[in-house]
């Protein structure tokens, strides 16, 4: 075979232009200074026990006493022998952090566009818009690192999955093989079980498009080959899924051994987390105009408000406050929807919502359903308790969705 330098020269340019755009808008690395990230300090100091134990020690320990009272590592940064997927995804991310989730938000949504045979100019587009959605910038503020690097392998896993239902099994198998492995060493299951639940939409509608044009059989060679790449892909990350499973029995995840709750009461036994507690970050019906009407409901409630702004000046007249005072109630205003806490609104881009409405119109077949079907879905269970019918329903219902909370990070698959 004949190698064809032009043909990829496109895609060498395309991820050069993906570097310089993580680093120049995370140019600080460039002088070495690092991102202040709230759980990311916390981390530190949880973890700074059993990893200065570690240095010196000829066996590693799994168990901390500086979270909680007292929890294994499994969650907390263990390092596992033989984690050779792991050594892949670092190879991958070699850009200074966050520009390296924010590389990897690029390229994964690149291969699943080109895979989805959208001309590379159109692709690297809407890679950056992808890559540039503001809730994917907003958890590297506070350092959810781990749900940024399970969002990223999202698109990629996509791909291998279409590459295998376009008949290109080898490498569909050998790509999804991969790219799941990927997903699930970022190990951030909440956001894994968020992609679950998509692809068994886009499973639903193949089966019924299998059905209306007679290929039954590619259908089901399809999904035994995703399978046991699925199966390959657990395997390569068996050592952190099986510890991460039996804790998982030790934790607020599983049956407690409590029998009467704080006021005495008997305490009803349930096999995951209380509805109130998986609930409390629901996101508000009309809220959801934030996704093309920037801070329709405002920012964060937690915002820097100058010294001199109406507000502050208001407050200290009425309550007779101080000025820091009358800034920290001014900055918790700033938001007045329905969730407990937001570091700021999930605005998606006007431009791009324009484009998704005026491809409903334009793009027809199985790819126009799933991703309608899909992002109905995903919006009504972010709903949460102001959709209770729905949520209940999984909750009481669906396999582990009574595993996870924060319901309204689900929009991130929409």
């Amino acid at each position: 075979m004949k190698f064809n330098f032009k043909k990829i020269a496109p895609h060498l340019l395309v991820l050069l232009a993906f570097v310089v755009a993580s680093v120049a808008y995370f140019y600080p690395v460039l002088q070495g200074k690092q991102i202040k990230q709230s759980d990311i300090v916390q981390y530190i100091g949880m973890s700074k026990q059993f990893k200065e134990f570690n240095k010196t020690a000829k066996t590693p320990t799994y168990w901390n006493d500086a979270a909680f009272g007292g929890m294994p590592t499994y969650q907390l940064g263990a390092q596992y022998p033989h984690n050779y997927i792991k050594k892949i995804d670092h190879l991958i991310r070699f850009l200074p952090r966050p520009a390296d989730y924010v590389f990897l938000y690029f390229i994964c949504f690149y291969a699943l566009l080109l895979v989805l045979k959208v001309d590379w100019r159109f692709a690297l587009l809407g890679s950056l818009a992808f890559g540039f959605s503001t809730y994917f910038i907003i958890i590297l503020g506070v350092g959810h690192n781990a749900k940024a690097h399970a969002i990223a392998y999202m698109p990629l896993v996509l791909a291998g999955i279409f590459l295998v239902f376009q008949k290109r099994y080898i490498f569909g198998f050998l790509l999804t093989a991969l790219a799941m492995g990927l997903e699930l060493s970022a190990n951030h299951f909440q956001m894994t079980y968020y992609l679950l639940l998509l692809v068994l939409v886009i499973g639903i509608v193949f089966l019924i498009e299998a059905f209306k044009t007679k290929q039954i059989p590619h259908f089901f060679k399809s999904v035994g080959i995703l399978s046991v790449a699925v199966i390959l892909a657990l395997g390569l990350n068996a050592t952190n899924l099986m510890a991460t499973s039996e804790y998982a029995n030790f934790s607020t995840r599983s049956k407690s051994e409590l029998t009467i709750n704080a006021d005495g009461s008997k305490k009803v036994q349930i096999d995951g987390l209380d509805k109130s507690y998986i609930t409390e970050y629901s996101y508000g019906i009309g809220e959801s105009l934030n996704i093309f009407v920037p801070r329709l409901f405002g920012g964060s409630n937690n915002e820097p408000i100058t010294k001199d702004a109406v507000s502050v000046k208001q407050m200290q007249k009425m309550f007779k406050i101080s000025t820091p005072e009358a800034q920290a109630f001014s900055g918790q205003l700033m938001y007045w929807a329905n969730q407990s806490y937001v570091a700021a609104p999930a605005y998606i881009g006007a431009v791009v919502i324009f484009l998704f409405v005026l491809a409903l119109f334009l793009v027809k077949g199985r790819m126009r359903k799933w991703i309608v079907a899909g992002g109905i879905l995903v919006l009504l269970l972010s709903w949460g308790k102001n959709f209770s019918i729905l949520t209940n329903f999984f909750i009481d219902y669906v396999p582990l969705y009574n595993k996870f909370r924060a319901v309204s990070s689900i929009q991130v698959i929409l």
